[in-house]
């Protein structure tokens, strides 16, 4: 017993010593810009996908897949020039990845695969070797396997199911990297932090961040999206361990003052430095709705001879103008917040929202930029 209050006393001085976090710490340097050189290089090839089950190209409406597929059988030894092709369980198909950065050889990558031909589905198919390459015409990888396909289809005589995209599949590890990209970190006397979304605060907030961690003036913000970093002479022999202390510096990126409109789904979305100056906003709409229930009348019991069943029109017509909105008054200077709660206190939606503040911006009552996708 005496060692369980202990245990809690313990327990209940440890939470009370630990530091409190803040609820929105600044991100790292890491996770807002990117070391320059330090990059992804997108590679691309052509192959055939074989063993479909009838799903393939269309020889004769694919004349590039039979191309290849001549071409593929004579350097395996098998003529066919003069033979008449028709089978339908290959189909030509384009293959991307993304090489990473430092890939060594023999590592193996992630695939993208898509159809070129009128293929339907690439289910249950198999990749033959496809060499990937680069922007500069040198082959990186090698591709080989089988096609992993997440849609697929099912016809009948009266009904075809389609689910996702059969004529698309990817390969995990599903190509062998052949060629490095060449890249020494040992030789590297000064280098460039390239941001994510160039910023002149941003990047001068990075530069003093760096300069104030290593008591030494290394850094400089050249443009909006890049700060110069001069590798100090003791870094030099790890320059990975001191690329490692930046990248986990915290630094608060700054925001523009903009809102993005999605006119196509009604999505919104305001940055915080958002402010709007003093305007008045009023939103109402007219509304007339027009409803229609018939009603059967049917003769009596002692209706005289040749009465008939009729259908009597009953129309009632509901007009709403508007008179419950009301004119809301925004202060000078509000927040995204006070603007918020100004407009859903008029009872309007996303969509009316869209055309209430592009009005705004009109007036040149909102300081920020608007920008429609």
């Amino acid at each position: 017993m005496l060692f369980r209050r202990l245990l809690a006393a313990a327990v209940s001085v440890a939470l009370l010593s630990a530091p409190v976090l803040p609820a929105q710490a600044a991100p790292r340097i890491k996770d807002i810009s990117d070391f320059e050189g330090v990059r992804d290089n997108l590679l691309i090839g052509y192959g055939l996908v074989v063993g479909l089950n009838g799903t393939g190209d269309s020889l004769r409406n694919a004349p590039f897949t039979r191309q290849s597929l001549i071409a593929m059988l004579e350097r395996l030894g098998v003529n066919t020039r003069d033979a008449t092709l028709n089978t339908q369980n290959v189909a030509a198909v384009m293959v991307t990845a993304n090489l990473p950065p430092f890939a060594r050889q023999g590592t193996r990558i992630d695939l993208s695969i898509s159809t070129l031909g009128d293929s339907s589905s690439l289910l249950g198919g198999t990749l033959l070797v496809t060499p990937l390459l680069g922007a500069d015409g040198e082959i990186y990888a090698v591709a080989q396997g089988s096609v992993t396909v997440g849609g697929f289809s099912a016809q009948g005589a009266g009904q075809t199911v389609t689910r996702g995209v059969p004529t698309a599949g990817r390969m995990a590890n599903g190509a062998i990297v052949e060629r490095e990209v060449p890249f020494d970190f040992g030789t590297l006397t000064a280098l460039n932090l390239t941001l994510r979304n160039p910023d002149l605060t941003t990047a001068r907030r990075i530069s003093q961040a760096i300069n104030a961690s290593l008591g030494l003036p290394v850094s400089q913000a050249s443009d909006p999206a890049t700060v110069r970093i001069n590798v100090p002479p003791n870094a030099q022999r790890d320059i990975v361990g001191f690329l490692t202390d930046i990248e986990q510096l915290t630094v608060e990126p700054d925001q523009v003052a903009r809102v993005v409109i999605d006119e196509g789904n009604g999505v919104i979305v305001m940055g915080a430095n958002v402010r709007v100056d003093e305007v008045a906003i009023a939103q109402g709409n007219l509304t007339i709705r027009v409803t229609e229930t018939p009603q059967v009348s049917q003769p009596g019991a002692f209706a005289p001879e040749g009465a008939q069943t009729v259908v009597v029109p009953r129309t009632q017509i509901e007009v709403d103008t508007g008179a419950d909105k009301k004119l809301t008054v925004l202060r000078p200077g509000v927040t995204l917040q006070d603007l918020v709660d100004g407009l859903n206190a008029l009872g309007i939606g996303p969509r009316d929202m869209i055309s209430i503040l592009q009005t705004i911006k009109a007036a040149g009552a909102l300081q920020a930029e608007i920008v429609v996708m």
